[in-house]
């Protein structure tokens, strides 16, 4: 009786820790870094564009794409986008991958979801450095990955 239950809980560990590793990869492979927020869309926009601006950041363009839906005549949940960046970040990153600048600038989106969760989402770095072919700028990236999970902390606590 013990080994079968040992064998038992072998077995679902075993599964537990694949489904966990598989969502896990999912989620790494469509390179979007997901920050559940604490506050409603536009406030999670505010206060990301208050910290970009705050830091130096310029932001190009905000985005409601909720607003633009209604004059379409359809109904979305709060969506907005943050469009944003600064040369002296972005530029070594495009000396090390000119196609990189296709990703850039940065875009950051905040929606709430079916559930009514907010969440604020952004490119990972890494996922652009892969799609990119960016090799040899490791400390560029790693300064845009610490910027944008600093930044994106601000906003959605």
């Amino acid at each position: 009786m013990k080994t079968t239950y040992r064998l038992l809980l072998t077995s679902l560990l075993v599964v537990a820790l694949f489904f966990s590793s598989t969502l896990h990869a999912a989620d790494m492979a469509d390179g979007i870094i997901k920050i559940r927020s604490r506050h409603s869309v536009s406030e999670t926009i505010d206060k990301l564009e208050a910290i970009l601006k705050h830091k130096g950041m310029s932001v190009f363009k905000r985005v409601d794409h909720a607003a633009g839906a209604k004059k379409a005549g359809m109904d979305l949940r709060p969506t907005q986008l943050l469009i944003f960046g600064n040369p002296k970040v972005g530029t070594p990153l495009m000396l090390c991958s000119q196609t990189v600048a296709l990703d850039l600038p940065q875009k950051a989106l905040a929606y709430r979801d079916r559930d009514g969760q907010v969440w604020l989402s952004y490119n990972d770095p890494a996922y652009l450095a892969r799609r990119h072919q960016i090799e040899g700028c490791d400390k560029p990236l790693q300064k845009v990955t610490k910027a944008l999970a600093r930044f994106a902390a601000v906003a959605t606590r």
